[in-house]
């Protein structure tokens, strides 16, 4: 099943090109806090998924066209990644790179702040007038469906709720000039697309091996396969569950192939990872100047 997050956090199944609101399944108390949909559907979802079904045919659905697509994955506690997970992209970034050749396995996992997420229906936003290096990262993203606490990779999969498209937007280092640390790099608001939907796991029987693609203004930039991951999902799942608890919406970024390379204001970057979806955002620089520039 494809699950959405749309307009005022509603939530709602997608069937080709519509969107059947199901919000009425989810608490009226979440309706103060409408972000937190989401991870009660998530978390419930073995309860209400039989529910959510036959409720569909008494459902007017909306063109998906009509809508406006949030993070399918809105409130995560968590937005965790992983450095460096395709050999081809390790040291491909040269001078400006952190990883110094080590890979996930050895670096683990480093975090992105939960509010850089964006939707399909957003823009990614630059810091205005900025000088800086900004690139692409095309990654699958895993959704966690339930509470996991020092799960062994040989259980981990179980804890999958579902995956998504996420590009991570990379503000790089210029050594010797400005060298910020990574997850601030990563973490201004916007730079987490994720989207356009979430799609359930028991959709998704190989997410091992999967085409991963990204193009900027149609020209592809990155096409590789989830099969080529050095730390796969199974694996990233018991690192991170092993230094902390992870919780049903998490998302995990699972680390981008070869092909990384900059964007600016003016490009359309379009990511689509095979049984997942696709979706296409416009790169845009914000209105006026922060107070501290970059």
């Amino acid at each position: 099943m494809k699950l959405a997050v749309f307009d005022e956090y509603r939530v709602g199944v997608v069937v080709e090109d519509q969107i059947f609101d199901i919000t009425t399944v989810v608490p009226d108390a979440l309706s103060a806090m409408p972000q937190q949909r989401m991870n009660w559907l998530i978390g419930h979802w073995q309860d209400v998924q039989q529910q959510v079904r036959a409720m569909l045919p008494d459902i007017a659905p909306k063109l998906l066209s009509a809508v406006s697509l949030l993070p399918p994955s809105p409130c995560p506690s968590h937005v965790f990644a992983a450095p460096a997970n395709y050999r081809k992209h390790v040291g491909e970034l040269g001078m400006r790179s952190v990883s110094k050749g080590r890979t996930a396995r050895e670096q683990g996992f480093f975090l992105k702040a939960p509010g850089s997420l964006v939707g399909a229906g957003n823009s990614i936003i630059l810091p205005y007038g900025s000088e800086r290096r900004f690139d692409h990262e095309s990654e699958l993203a895993v959704i966690i469906g339930r509470q996991a606490r020092n799960v062994p990779r040989a259980e981990a999969m179980d804890y999958v709720f579902g995956y998504s498209c996420l590009i991570d937007a990379t503000m790089r280092i210029e050594p010797g000039v400005a060298e910020e640390e990574r997850s601030m790099r990563k973490s201004f608001a916007t730079f987490t697309p994720l989207g356009p939907y979430l799609v359930t796991a028991d959709e998704v029987p190989a997410p091992q091996n999967l085409s991963n693609r990204l193009w900027v203004n149609d020209v592809l930039k990155q096409d590789a396969n989830t099969r080529d991951m050095i730390v796969d999902i199974a694996e990233l799942i018991e690192l991170i569950s092993s230094v902390l608890t992870l919780n049903p919406g998490d998302v995990i970024a699972t680390g981008t192939p070869e092909g990384v390379g900059p964007f600016a204001p003016g490009d359309r970057v379009r990511i689509a990872i095979e049984m997942i979806g696709e979706m296409a955002l416009d790169v845009t620089q914000a209105q006026s100047r922060s107070p501290r520039a970059y």
